[in-house]
């Protein structure tokens, strides 16, 4: 992954290696032969000053200029003309000459000095004049180092490329941001698209991860939004129809006689068990998301025996079989899980005909578990299996009594572990409703 740490490094040394490459190329070209002998005062102005005394006031003259540049700057001079002879003595010493002869022939070749070479032609004779130069390297460098040129070139070109640099990393830490203060913002005014952040997500990056990240709580906060209206929806819907009920049960009581009343009292007391009932189960479904217990260690055999105990009192006539691997254990919420097996025993028990078992099954399948409750009833159609387990859905031509909640309660159970609600109708007849399981408390994933 090219994390922002490497990009931001890669940056710092890029730029320090522009910086440093523009600098020793500027100091290259700051070091070159014209850009002294233009540039140096004891060398700018020289030939055409010494040919000009030469010419006018002679030999003597033209050396005293020489000898006074050599005591300034400390510059050796000698002048040839054009057939290679001196035409003044010059500050150049013979031994230095011999010197400068002998390393010229050594393999080595190195000199204290710099020696520069310049050509003048005179505009009044005609004659052309070729000035040597040879400048101490320590005074050379000197210069260099007194000339406001060098450090505010250097200066300028560091502010440049650390600018731009600067520039391009704020941008790619910026931009990401905005993108995501932006979504944000959707996000609080329910308007966040989950498109919005792909072409962010795509980067391999620490912003990338955590768009992608941000579009999952996105999902998932939408999904609960959405699934929270529709629970208020569905709840206001179904309490409308026992309150109507009880509403004329007092009505008709109001004005019934006291015997009539008498017989109207079950009818209220049955009425108030069902609106007790259904928003005990509300209740409990509401929980389920909102419970924010730590995980424990659940051993479910005992549990599941338990269960199948309960069951069958709850209903003599219905035979419940359990069969259970060994040894069954996962971290998570016993009272989730009882709740979600209770209910899917519960929906069997309306459904299954007398005379044949309804089979609960616990076993291991690789890191995970999976508890089915089958039933010998007429099953569902097809085209609603994917509907059920929704609050207050319930499949069309049903008969028994409920709510549509016992599925619905036991499927937010199961996505509370990381796990999920799987209902299909059994191929040997009958319907099978089985909660899959991880061994740990995995990570919700948004429906």
């Amino acid at each position: 992954m090219r994390s922002l740490f490497w990009r931001i490094l890669a940056s710092f040394w890029l730029a320090i290696a522009l910086v440093a490459g523009l600098s020793i190329l500027l100091g290259h070209m700051l070091n070159q032969d014209a850009w002294i002998l233009s540039r140096h005062p004891g060398l700018n102005n020289l030939a055409e000053e010494w040919t000009q005394l030469y010419e006018t006031q002679g030999e003597d003259a033209a050396q005293d200029l020489l000898q006074q540049r050599k005591r300034q700057y400390h510059i050796d001079v000698q002048v040839l003309n054009e057939s290679g002879e001196p035409v003044v003595r010059g500050t150049f010493p013979r031994r230095a000459a011999a010197f400068e002869a002998r390393q010229n022939d050594s393999k080595d070749g190195h000199l204290p000095w710099r020696r520069l070479t310049a050509e003048y032609t005179s505009e009044k004779t005609g004659d052309t004049y070729l000035l040597i130069y040879r400048i101490p390297h320590p005074e050379l460098d000197a210069w260099h180092r007194n000339s406001l040129l060098w450090p505010l070139s250097a200066l300028a070109i560091a502010l440049v490329v650390l600018t731009l640099f600067s520039l391009l990393v704020t941008l790619s830490i910026t931009r990401p941001l905005s993108r995501l203060r932006g979504a944000v913002h959707d996000l609080g005014q329910a308007t966040y698209q989950q498109n919005s952040l792909a072409q962010l997500a795509n980067r391999r990056d620490e912003f990338g991860v955590l768009a992608t990240d941000f579009n999952r709580m996105g999902a998932r906060l939408q999904s609960l939004i959405g699934s929270q209206r529709q629970l208020l929806r569905d709840v206001s819907h179904e309490l409308r129809s026992p309150l109507a009920r009880l509403r004329i049960a007092l009505a008709l009581a109001e004005r019934a006689s006291p015997e009539e009343r008498e017989k109207l009292w079950p009818r209220l007391t049955r009425e108030c068990d069902r609106l007790e009932a259904l928003i005990s189960e509300i209740l409990v479904l509401a929980r389920v998301d909102a419970d924010n217990a730590s995980a424990e260690e659940v051993d479910l055999i005992p549990l599941l025996k338990t269960l199948q105990k309960d069951a069958q009192l709850s209903a003599p006539d219905q035979v419940v079989q359990l069969t259970a691997d060994a040894d069954l254990h996962l971290k998570g919420w016993p009272t989730m899980i009882e709740r979600a097996v209770d209910n899917l025993l519960r929906n069997a028990q309306r459904f299954n005909p007398q005379g044949l078992p309804i089979e609960l099954q616990a076993q291991h399948q690789g890191e995970r578990i999976l508890i089915s409750v089958r039933d010998h009833g007429p099953g569902v159609d097809a085209e609603h299996l994917s509907q059920l387990g929704e609050p207050f859905y319930r499949a069309p031509g049903q008969t028994a009594q409920g709510h549509g909640l016992g599925l619905a309660i036991a499927r937010r159970a199961a996505e509370r572990h990381g796990g999920s609600l799987i209902l299909a109708n059994h191929p040997d007849g009958g319907f099978i409703a089985s909660i899959d399981l991880p061994l740990e408390p995995g990570v919700v994933t948004p429906m």
